[in-house]
């Protein structure tokens, strides 16, 4: 194995690893570095273990058996017609932080891994190479792969074909290694057999692999036996727990597979359809899912797939990441056939949940253009459907998305006490499903109970894998309290989880500004920058930065981008006061100043505009101000010496 011989020097941490994603699917890499650690984990660190139960459970479902799942949200004891969350592409990110922290954990010291087929890894194996390669320093890695391993701390050495002469190999060397030797012998010997003695060994070898080759291996060899009903069979379930899981990438691969063997019209052709076009939606590739959808209106006669295909549609249209291809418009269109279509579907549990499902999504629609009374009220037609429609045990999943989607409406009316309410409803229909404590966090910051925002914030942290947002947020609250060191080391770890979080470069850059560390304020303008060109936060600090540099025509120059960007951010206004008045534009610092308190009533806007009239001789107007900041700040020193000289007739110090 050629990454095997670029660590003659090193301690292997796993035997060398195959890569191919087509020998057991997705973390075919990140299972088999699983399975070396955890039986020591287990004698050693039983709480690690449990502290990992889903990264380790979704990276080597064949060990479920040893890892109980502490962490088990309700989807998983649902039957298929009822699991209707499909886990966003993020998930495996949030995966991939938690084995890379539960393996920097179990590490014995300095080790090393050593992995070919890079290059046809899962993209869930790329993604954890990467964050290994970054999170853990004392694992080394090294490839051997035609083409560059993902980025990072990296032994790179050429993949070597295994040699021989020709015909020296057996065709069933390429049979046993699942399709994955580089060993042309071993191929032209395998295609040299008849096509049913080719069929009967890949059945063989299918009957001989156990249930951890389940998302790999199996269904490969059984789609080259002769027994298409077994290969569809393994196929659906590889894609099903895939969807369940979020592994979008392996859900599109294996569905079309599934798609080429299904009878068009099927049931079973349908529900690979539906589970495909879903994760090409989610994974961008807006096209092929459409294409998809298209397909099955054009097979299919059951009013059923019709609602389903022109939601997933709509879905498509409305959810664009691209707002020049975002078509609400179309989308309401769309949606609105599938409503009449489940409007009239026969059986009234069903018409119930599907016709409640496309009401949630129109509500979607209404909100993306500004309705939010509309949209309110078609999620409140669907909570009732299924108060009315639905057995009172069933669609639990579908109940507590329509509670949580009802709150958020309810909040941006300003009745927060009610959102509140159907939050908590919504937390205790799934009490380990992570993204409802952030929301409902987020409000209880609003309503001004910090200390209950930080609990749900940090059960956010303990019920999900590492979570970048719920880091985020504790950073957000934490900033707003002043408390600027824990509020730079949260920020901190969301850089490690994600080093593509924008808005935390944004923060992180303004508290190492207010703190004075200029240099390291710079870089991450510099690194948020490289993501978002033109964000008018990162340009405000910018300017900041160069003001404290005495660049001015620079600073001025990187304030007037972010107002340009976003007129409405008063801190910019603010800042950019800051550097007319310190070089001598005082008239100017008062206009921007008051541009930035139209935009926030703040004590220290009304404080620097009395600063700027004092130097325009403007003694009224400035006493006015200083007795506004008191008001907003009358415990503040600055604020209370300032308007005790002003009421004694000394407005300069």
């Amino acid at each position: 194995m050629a990454a095997l011989r670029a660590l003659e020097t090193h301690s292997l941490l796993t035997p060398p690893i195959n890569g191919h994603r087509r020998l057991r699917g997705p973390y075919t890499i990140g299972g088999a570095i699983i399975r070396a650690l955890l039986p020591v984990a287990m004698e050693r660190s039983p709480a690690l273990v449990a502290e990992h139960d889903i990264e380790i459970r979704a990276a080597a479902p064949d060990l479920r058996p040893l890892v109980p799942a502490r962490r088990q949200t309700i989807e998983a004891r649902l039957p298929e017609d009822e699991r209707i969350l499909v886990p966003a592409p993020r998930r495996t990110l949030r995966i991939a932080n938690g084995l890379a922290e539960f393996i920097r954990d179990c590490l014995p010291g300095p080790s090393a891994i050593a992995v070919d087929n890079v290059h046809e890894a899962d993209p869930t194996d790329r993604e954890l190479l990467r964050v290994l390669a970054r999170r853990v320093p004392d694992l080394t890695l090294a490839a051997g792969s035609p083409e560059p391993p993902p980025p990072g701390r990296w032994s790179l050495v050429e993949a070597a074909p295994a040699g021989g002469p020709a015909g020296s190999r057996r065709a069933g060397d390429y049979i046993v290694s699942d399709g994955t030797s580089d060993d042309p012998a071993a191929y032209g010997a395998y295609l040299a057999l008849p096509p049913d003695e080719r069929a009967r060994l890949h059945e063989l070898r299918a009957a001989e692999l156990t249930g951890a080759f389940a998302l790999g291996a199996v269904p490969y060899h059984l789609e080259h036996g002769s027994d298409s009903e077994a290969a569809l069979r393994a196929l659906w379930a590889a894609v099903d727990h895939c969807v369940t899981e979020g592994f979008l990438d392996a859900v599109a691969e294996l569905g079309a597979r599934g798609l080429g063997l299904a009878e068009p019209g099927s049931d079973l052709w349908w529900r690979f359809t539906q589970r495909t076009a879903t994760a090409l939606g989610g994974l961008g590739r807006r096209d092929r899912a459409l294409d998809l959808y298209e397909q099955a209106r054009r097979t299919s006669v059951d009013p059923a797939v019709h609602a389903a295909c022109a939601y997933g549609t709509a879905m498509l249209d409305a959810r664009d990441p691209d707002p020049r291809r975002r078509d609400l418009g179309r989308a309401a269109g769309w949606i609105n056939e599938a409503i009449a279509i489940s409007t009239l579907l026969p059986d009234p549990c069903e018409r119930a949940f599907k016709l409640g499902f496309d009401q949630n999504g129109r509500a979607l629609i209404e909100l993306r253009q500004g309705r939010v009374t509309s949209a309110l009220q078609l999620v409140q037609s669907a909570l009732d459907l299924a108060q009315r429609g639905l057995p009172p045990d069933a669609h639990p999943v579908h109940r507590m998305v329509l509670l949580a989607n009802r709150a958020q409406l309810l909040a941006r009316t300003g009745r927060a006490t009610e959102a509140l309410r159907d939050l908590d409803r919504a937390i205790a229909v799934d009490p380990v499903f992570p993204d409802y404590y952030l929301d409902r966090g987020n409000l209880l910051l609003e309503l001004g109970r910090p200390d209950d925002a930080l609990a749900d914030y940090e059960t956010a942290i303990r019920v999900s894998p590492p979570l970048p947002e719920a880091y985020y947020n504790r950073a957000e609250l934490r900033l707003a309290a002043g408390d600027l060191e824990r509020a730079r080391a949260d920020l901190d770890h969301v850089l490690e989880l994600d080093p593509d979080y924008l808005n935390a470069y944004v923060n992180r850059a303004g508290i190492l500004e207010m703190l004075g560390e200029h240099d390291a304020a710079r870089r991450d303008v510099e690194a948020g920058l490289a993501l978002d060109g033109g964000n008018a936060h990162l340009h405000g600090v910018l300017g900041q930065l160069e003001t404290a540099a005495g660049r001015f025509a620079e600073a001025r120059s990187a304030f007037d981008v972010a107002l340009a960007a976003a007129p409405g951010l008063a801190s910019a206004w603010a800042n950019r006061a800051i550097l007319r008045y310190e070089t001598g534009d005082a008239e100017g610092a008062a206009d921007d100043l008051t541009r930035a308190i139209a935009l926030d009533d703040d004590a220290a806007f009304h404080f620097n505009r009395a600063t700027a009239f004092d130097a325009l001789g403007r003694a009224d107007e400035a006493r006015r101000d200083l007795r506004r900041a008191h008001e907003l700040a009358p415990e503040d020193p600055d604020v209370r010496r300032a308007l005790e000289r002003h009421e004694k007739g000394q407005p300069r110090p």
